[in-house]
């Protein structure tokens, strides 16, 4: 996420000793995020730097991050394509609905009846209508980033609160909204990279809208 100038400014505090820098392209969600670490590496005066590519997981199962990795060719073409050394594929559905806002209520039902934390992530102008939802179904939820965000077992997340977060099971709705909501569409493919990749057992996506043209 930092930018050329925020780089260099890193740079200056370490241009006499060693740095280790971790992090992950395809999960940069400003406008000026870093696209290339060949060029990262010169605003933070490390050109002579070894770069080591993880490309192994062990958070999110098989059939998650294969799913959304199809982004990758989009968000960052230079990236190997992720693999996960988990033996367990995890659980991938991918639902077109009429109402998303009443799909992902049942969806997060369903995923109630399982054990593990529950994120429903949503563009952050649904965050409203989601929260209505599950209250009148019953659904006791927190929304993250309110005043009064207590530990919940179900958390309603707005996209742009996604980030560093995970959860057992993952309800995601209206990937394209996700998308249409950042300045860009490749700052968008980012956000719902971000998204789809926080479910470590289980997700599940609804749509109204048609899926980004990556994911179909």
């Amino acid at each position: 996420d930092l930018s050329p100038m925020m780089l260099r400014a890193v740079g200056r505090r370490c241009s006499t000793g060693s740095a280790t820098v971790l992090g992950d392209l395809a999960q940069a969600t400003t406008p000026w995020g870093s696209t290339s670490w060949t060029v990262a590496l010169e605003h933070l005066g490390k050109v002579d730097s070894h770069l080591e590519e993880l490309s192994q997981g062990f958070r999110v199962p098989s059939d998650v991050i294969d799913f959304a990795a199809r982004l990758l060719p989009d968000i960052a073409p230079d990236l190997r394509p992720p693999t996960s050394v988990r033996h367990a594929q995890g659980q991938l559905a991918v639902r077109a609905v009429s109402d998303p806002v009443a799909a992902a209520v049942a969806a997060t039902h369903d995923a109630l009846a399982q054990e593990g934390s529950i994120g429903v992530i949503v563009p952050d102008d649904l965050a409203g209508p989601m929260g209505a939802a599950l209250t009148v179904d019953g659904v006791d939820h927190v929304r993250l980033g309110d005043e009064h965000d207590v530990e919940s077992r179900v958390d309603l997340v707005p996209a742009t609160l996604a980030k560093g977060l995970e959860f057992d099971h993952v309800v995601v709705a209206e990937p394209a909204a996700i998308v249409a909501a950042e300045p860009d569409a490749t700052t968008g493919l980012r956000r719902l990279y971000v998204c789809l990749t926080r479910a470590v057992t289980a997700l599940t996506v609804v749509h109204a809208e048609p899926l980004p043209e990556p994911l179909r």
